[in-house]
């Protein structure tokens, strides 16, 4: 049996193996419990379920639900919705949480269920920590045959997400454009939200992988090598940008008018010159993200706030300190002005209307934007053994610093700041691994910096 992998990002396993009806039912237990025990507004809790379109996911919100209403909650069925739909829904209906039942970019054999506060911000890790403790202590909280929750639906969240993106753009200068995109969903979440979207701006769509079915047309992630085959379709129909995402909605990777597949790390970059060019402010990124960020705030005189990896970490920072604009290199945009997670949607409509208001191509922006060459790569590692290897890390580093001129950050795994660029390794969050990262302008530093790293830490 596969392992279920529990982490602060929720949980997440193999439909039939790992995660059974069983194991999502005493998630929703505990999570109910968690939630009877800190509500003090003396009324039931009500907790919006929205899921993506894997085929397991009727199946996976039967059982949280129950688990859920079994402890008093109420539950509010939101149906197929992306991960972002879910946030600003659970805000709208006032719920005191929310569950998104997705495995983001994982194969469609997996399944997994992430928590969200009211806020529509996932939970901070000691509140993650403790649901998680009633789930492996089986500590549930039940109620009686006449206190069992409600079972209600509400089908707006798309309307309702879509109508809160248009109000942050300029829907009539992008439709003066009529521009041609092609869009690749996935079959997943995002289908029909997107497509209404792009409709609403006066957008011509060729509409790649458009049913919600959940079987997904290729392996979900949008990377390059998963993408092969929207470059081509960009050129047959002489649009102006393809648009990638992924299953629950809440990534976007961008291809431009040529076919070239320009990747995740230049959404931010991107939407951050439209904001700011709208807008001055801070921005807020994390330590992984591409130095591409830094670079476009300080042409407009901004700054950028660095954050841990994950999207709560960027979304806290963003709200403590009113940033304009936020996300993650891996095609994450946060806009506070929407909702407080990562937004496929909310970087189409703002991309867009960057190529709106300043009449140039994809490629001419991304040749405007200082380039770096970005290396990714992962090894196994169990979690219980990151830590040590952590340490180790750090104490290599930490002797050779004042020679290289390395600036060294911890607060997520480790990041090594050198004058020829930076190196991270941090133990992920969703799978037994760890990844490293590297940048640099020049792609055999890049990948030097790497591989330094990968001896250092013996993987």
């Amino acid at each position: 049996m596969a392992d279920l992998i529990v982490s602060i990002s929720g949980i997440r396993g193999i439909i039939g193996d790992s995660l059974t009806p069983c194991v999502a039912t005493e998630f929703g237990m505990a999570y109910g419990t968690f939630l009877t025990r800190h509500d003090t507004g003396g009324e039931r809790p009500v907790v919006c379920i929205g899921r993506d379109s894997r085929p397991s996911g009727p199946m996976i919100f039967a059982a949280v639900a129950s688990g859920l209403m079994a402890t008093g909650c109420d539950v509010v069925d939101i149906d197929i919705v992306t991960t972002p739909g879910v946030a600003v829904m659970l805000r709208k209906l006032g719920c005191a949480g929310g569950i998104v039942i997705t495995a983001s970019h994982n194969p469609v054999e997996y399944n997994g269920m992430k928590f969200l506060r009211h806020d529509g911000i996932a939970y901070p890790a000691d509140e993650i920590i403790e649901i998680q403790k009633n789930y492996f202590d089986k500590t549930f909280t039940l109620t009686e045959a006449l206190g069992v929750g409600k079972h209600m639906v509400d089908t707006s969240a798309n309307d309702f997400h879509v109508d809160k993106v248009l109000k942050v753009c300029d829907p009539q200068t992008i439709a003066k454009q009529q521009f041609k995109v092609v869009l690749d969903s996935v079959n997943g979440a995002g289908c029909e939200p997107t497509a209404r979207l792009l409709t609403e701006l006066g957008c011509e769509v060729i509409h790649l992988n458009s049913e919600p079915t959940g079987l997904f047309a290729h392996v979900p992630e949008p990377t390059a090598t998963n993408l092969a085959q929207l470059g081509p379709q960009i050129l047959k129909a002489n649009a102006v940008i393809g648009l990638a995402q992924d299953p629950d909605a809440d990534r976007l990777a961008i291809i431009d008018e040529n076919g070239h597949y320009i990747g995740e790390e230049y959404t931010l970059a991107l939407v951050t010159k439209y904001v700011l060019s709208q807008n001055k402010g801070l921005v807020a990124a994390n330590l992984s993200t591409s130095r591409m960020v830094d670079d476009v705030a300080a042409s407009f005189g901004c700054e950028v706030l660095r954050t841990p990896v994950g999207e709560a970490h960027v979304s806290n920072a963003m709200v403590k300190n009113k940033c304009v604009i936020g996300g993650e290199g891996n095609g994450g945009v946060i806009d506070l002005r929407v909702g407080p997670v990562r937004d496929s949607l909310l970087g189409i409509a703002l991309i867009l209307n960057l190529l709106a208001d300043t009449g140039k191509t994809v490629s001419q922006l991304v040749a405007e934007i200082p380039s770096y060459f970005i290396y990714k790569t992962k090894y196994p590692c169990s979690a219980s053994d990151v830590p040590a290897m952590i340490d180790k890390v750090v104490s290599h580093y930490q002797g050779i610093a004042q020679a290289r001129s390395a600036t060294i950050d911890t607060r997520d795994g480790i990041r090594i700041d050198l004058p020829e660029g930076w190196v991270q390794v941090r133990g992920s969050n969703t799978e037994p691994i760890v990844r490293v990262m590297s940048e640099s302008k020049d792609e055999g530093a890049a990948i030097k910096l790497a591989d330094e790293l990968k001896e250092v830490a013996n993987l």
